[in-house]
């Protein structure tokens, strides 16, 4: 009976090919649509993801501020922070690590014939604990290394295929500002920060060495220092001793505006992370649409299919077919276009999500949870718009319907 019903179906489909492949266009956009779009919003939050688990967990920066007020004068770049400041804060309930770094402008990187611009990087050890950066090639460098100033450097992934290819580069030599410093080891990839770096085009050497043989800074200053709390509760207590303490220690007097900044990564992380969600449910929100559209496509097509097939219904009827039999052969049609629509939609979904990776340099995600969501909630929208004109024509009068011309 059913295969019987199912090749009654695909005859009438037949029939009208034209009218057949407009019905089904509605759906395969829509399917197409959705697909494509839920892999665009779930890249954005992946991208996000990676980006805050790049970055480490409950972490603040600290850093001076770009002016201070003094006198009702604004100055620019009056206020600094120092590694005193940052040895400080080591005594301070709830912090677990604390790493002080310079991150002046980036410079050329030689190595041999080849060369390229990296970001210098001064810190201290603690720092690769504070970011949880692993070394995945060679070993650290150490405080006695800080403190002797040494000429050695830690390079990113992409720093060490710019310049070394497929070569190991630990051991050998690089120039920075025509100083040499030996390649200790090779961090992990990063990817990107929130701000859009690349960490992978990082270099990291010793602090002092920095400050006196890169970029003849003296007197300890520093621009950043990275604070990882104990523990994500423990922050917002860390964040006010910590802004309590720099008040103290830089002399900051009751009224008076800081001159450094406490920035909280993990809030920045969640607010980017909830952003890429919204985004993401939108972008599919506008897709559904076209979802709805070719529902109704459906339901209009079928309804003109219902009025052409009037007499051949009441002979049907006429015959013995009851009204089961009608209701179940017009919804089988609009079922068959329905999936027929959403296999399509859901194969130019998928090409146009491996496209827009390609040559949109956009991260996408295509998950078979969103591919079988998006294709389920088509054939329930066909299967919904199909059965008013099925039902309709299961319950025309016979004798009205055989006079139907």
């Amino acid at each position: 009976m059913l295969i019987a019903m199912l090749g009654e179906a695909w005859r009438a489909m037949g029939a009208n090919r034209l009218r057949s492949l407009l019905t089904m266009l509605g759906m395969v956009i829509g399917v197409g649509a959705v697909v494509l779009m839920m892999a665009v919003g779930q890249g954005a939050q992946y991208a996000v993801k990676q980006s805050i688990s790049a970055m480490g967990s409950n972490l603040f920066i600290v850093s001076a501020s770009l002016s201070t007020t003094s006198g009702g004068v604004r100055r620019a770049g009056a206020a600094k922070i120092t590694v005193a400041d940052a040895e400080a804060m080591m005594e301070l309930p709830g912090v677990e690590v604390v790493g002080q770094s310079l991150h002046p402008a980036p410079v050329q990187v030689i190595h041999g014939q080849a060369n390229w611009t990296a970001s210098i990087v001064g810190a201290v050890p603690e720092y690769l604990d504070a970011r949880s950066w692993d070394v995945v090639s060679g070993s650290r460098f150490t405080e006695s290394d800080v403190k002797a100033a040494t000429r050695v450097a830690l390079i990113g992934q992409n720093v060490g295929r710019k310049l070394f290819g497929d070569e190991d580069p630990v051991g050998k030599v690089v120039r920075i500002k025509q100083q040499p410093f030996v390649v200790l080891g090779v961090l992990a990839p990063k990817g990107q920060s929130l701000d859009g770096r690349d960490q992978d085009d990082s270099i990291i050497v010793p602090l002092v060495t920095a400050q006196r043989k890169l970029f003849g800074q003296t007197g300890g200053g520093i621009n950043m220092i990275m604070v990882k709390a104990e523990s994500l509760e423990a922050m917002p207590s860390v964040e006010q001793e910590m802004r309590a303490l720099l008040r103290q220690r830089h002399r900051i007097r009751e009224g008076m505006e800081n001159d450094f900044s406490i920035r909280d990564l993990t809030a920045t992380a969640n607010t980017a992370a909830e952003t890429a969600k919204v985004m993401s449910m939108l972008l599919g929100s506008i897709a559904s649409v076209s979802l709805l559209v070719g529902g109704i496509g459906i339901m209009n097509i079928m309804l003109v299919s219902v009025t052409e097939r009037t007499r051949e219904i009441g002979i049907r009827m006429a015959l013995g077919a009851r009204e089961g039999a009608i209701l179940a052969q017009f919804l089988l049609e609009a079922i068959i276009m329905s999936v027929i629509g959403c296999v399509i939609g859901l194969l130019l979904g998928l090409v146009g999500a491996e496209l827009f990776r390609r040559f949109g340099n956009t991260t996408v995600v295509v998950s078979g949870g969103s591919a079988l969501v998006a294709f389920g909630v088509a054939l329930s929208v066909g299967v919904f718009f199909g059965y008013y004109p099925a039902r309709k024509a299961a319950l025309l009068d016979p004798i009205e319907a055989l006079r139907y011309q």
